[in-house]
């Protein structure tokens, strides 16, 4: 977990692990680093990241990448309101095959600043970011890492002893059959559950980081409304009260008259 005045991001890393060969399955990192899906490659892999701010303040924050066409960040840029979190989501773009080195040199940069109280998403700037007459910008420096998946299970042994040598082949030869026969159904049922899996995942992130922003809106406006009502019920009489002073004004006026 890294973590600064203004707020706090977990995890600290971007990890996709993946295969060394294009061919095999990958996993893509997920908010605990204890959560691993299963993926293929050659498709999208996401992983997210939350900030917490730590602050009575209202922040903004803005994430910046060396490789933008490789990866997109969503939101790339928002306001966390005072003691509250936000997720962001990293998606990969499908790789054709892994490095194969497993050595990674994206980098990203999350940048957060004191925003004025009750702005939103909209009142965010650039120069908001510029480092100038003393003002306050934290930035986090994000590597991405690539960790290596599972490695292939061991080779079985061989055949017992006292067995027949030709009993042993012809045994063995039907065995392998009805094992790649299985494994190939195997491996094509694997592959369409996992596309199915893969797509619930995606749906799912998708409308948790759309939730979430509408949560965050929502905030924003019933901050706005109760700012709204104090201002109204500070300043001014009431429509009541001015009605009572103006009658009271006409009766004496009609007294006065009268005398």
């Amino acid at each position: 977990m890294s973590t600064g005045d203004l707020i706090s991001i977990h995890p600290s890393e971007l990890k996709f692990p993946c295969n060394g060969k294009s061919s095999s399955l990958g996993e893509v990192h997920v908010v605990d680093p204890s959560i691993l899906s299963s993926v293929e490659l050659r498709k999208q892999s996401s992983c997210s990241m939350q900030l917490t701010n730590k602050t009575d303040q209202y922040v903004a924050f803005k994430v910046k990448t060396t490789n933008p066409r490789k990866y997109c960040v969503r939101p790339n840029t928002g306001i966390v309101l005072p003691g509250g979190t936000c997720s962001v989501t990293v998606t990969m773009q499908a790789q054709k095959e892994a490095p194969p080195d497993m050595q990674c040199k994206d980098k990203f940069l999350l940048q957060s600043v004191v925003a004025p109280t009750g702005a939103t998403t909209k009142d965010i700037t650039t120069e908001m970011f510029n480092k100038v007459d003393g003002k306050v910008v934290e930035e986090f420096k994000l590597r991405v890492v690539y960790i290596p998946a599972n490695p292939p299970s061991p080779v079985p042994e061989g055949s017992e002893e006292g067995s027949s040598p030709r009993a042993s082949v012809l045994e063995n030869g039907n065995q392998n059959a009805s094992l790649f026969y299985t494994g190939r159904v195997s491996a094509e049922e694997h592959k369409e559950e996992s596309s199915e899996a893969w797509s619930m995942v995606t749906k799912l992130t998708e409308e948790k980081a759309s939730a979430v922003q509408q949560n965050q809106k929502l905030r924003q406006e019933l901050e706005l409304v109760r700012k709204e009502i104090s201002k109204r019920r500070a300043g001014g009489f009431s429509f009541m009260f001015v009605v009572l002073v103006g009658l009271i004004s006409l009766l004496l006026g009609y007294l006065v008259k009268r005398t």
